[in-house]
């Protein structure tokens, strides 16, 4: 069985989302179902087939989001050693071009919020970053060039 690793904020924010998703969004698309079944035929119906697709959706979302929860790994940043950079490491690095700092935590997909300084585990940039130390350079290929990164601190 797959784990799947959130930190403990990203594990309570998807616990929110699929409780929102099962007692609000879907007893109100199943009324918009209903009244728009109410309408008559419904081969003709757009406010039907909006209210069906949407329907699938949402029970897509809620089975995408209860296989994570079933399957997650909840890892305590705070708990890590500090050696090398890992799933939920905090770390400081440099843009040896620009020379400018910048912290991430590194997350996963779910939980990755660039805003935020979360970058996803398997983004370029978080994959570069994986298995560093301090003092280490991750390479990096972007679409416009090369990328070094130092890496300064695992915070």
């Amino acid at each position: 069985m797959e784990q799947i690793p959130f930190t403990k904020e990203g594990y309570d924010f998807l616990k929110k989302e699929l409780e929102r998703l099962k007692t609000v969004e879907r007893p109100e698309n199943i009324k918009s179902i209903e009244k728009a079944r109410a309408h008559g035929d419904l081969s003709e119906n757009a406010e039907y087939h909006a209210a069906k697709e949407k329907q699938s959706f949402l029970e897509g979302r809620i089975g995408e989001i209860s296989y994570k929860i079933s399957n997650a790994k909840i890892i305590d940043p705070e708990t890590l050693a500090k050696d090398v950079i890992r799933f939920a490491s905090k770390v400081r690095i440099e843009n040896m071009d620009s020379e400018e700092e910048i912290e991430y935590m590194i997350v996963g997909p779910d939980e990755a919020d660039i805003k935020k300084g979360k970058i996803s585990v398997s983004s370029p940039l978080g994959k570069a970053l994986l298995g560093k130390k301090s003092g280490d350079e991750a390479v990096l290929q972007a679409p416009g060039g090369k990328r070094i990164y130092e890496i300064i601190e695992i915070i």
